[in-house]
């Protein structure tokens, strides 16, 4: 059994697992799937990423599964927070959302894999066991991607505005929510507009997503 720092399974002992993901019947599917493996072990789930670390200090988990959209806290967010609280707790994001921009943030807040929800069972467990060992566990395509679309081109600001602008709203409705002027809203939005290359801020927003540059608050 593992110690109060995680990532300490006795020789032989099955490997811990928390898994986090807020689509409950996802989570699971999960736990259902790798609790056939015979040396993994479902310990804890939640369904917010804001107890990911209340949960893993309660269970000692060698590998917490996350997801990466959850109330509460992103996965990338909970992420560094885990590595922070239980550095010995290994991190494999599983996400339906494979975009360039996620996988960059999660490797730089020390997720030490990442791979899609469609995963084949078989592959996912395989990856557990390679994160468990110490090795870094990656979908080939995404991390073709991401090296094609290199880091987010946005600055702080015009994130935040485009993330805003993803409700719709008025450039005024927007100026009243970031306390913001109206022209300097206006800026950022031709900004993002002309470095995402897109026509209008609606596919700015599109464009924006796909590559997962929006992520947070």
């Amino acid at each position: 059994m593992s110690g109060p720092g995680g990532g300490a399974s006795a020789p032989g002992a099955p490997i811990r697992l928390l898994l986090a993901d807020d689509q409950a019947l996802v989570r699971g599917a999960l736990a259902a799937l790798l609790s056939l493996e015979p040396d993994l072990t479902v310990v804890a789930e939640v369904g917010r990423g804001d107890e990911v670390v209340p949960e893993a200090l309660r269970t000692a988990p060698d590998v917490a599964l996350l997801d990466v959209e959850m109330p509460g806290l992103d996965g990338i967010a909970a992420a560094a927070a885990l590595r922070a609280a239980l550095p010995a707790c290994r991190v494999l994001v599983v996400t339906t959302f494979g975009r360039p921009g996620y996988l960059r943030r999660a490797m730089e807040a020390g997720a030490n894999g990442f791979v899609v929800k469609d995963t084949p069972a078989r592959q996912l467990a395989e990856a557990v066991r390679r994160v468990h060992a110490g090795l870094r566990v990656v979908d080939p395509t995404l991390a073709a991607e991401t090296l094609a679309t290199g880091a987010s081109p946005l600055t702080e600001r015009e994130t935040e505005v485009l993330r805003a602008a993803r409700a719709g709203g008025t450039v005024a409705d927007l100026a009243r929510e970031l306390h913001l002027s109206e022209g300097t809203v206006r800026n950022h939005l031709s900004a993002v507009i002309g470095k995402t290359g897109a026509r209008n801020r609606a596919e700015a927003v599109r464009v924006a997503e796909r590559n997962g540059w929006l992520l947070g608050e």
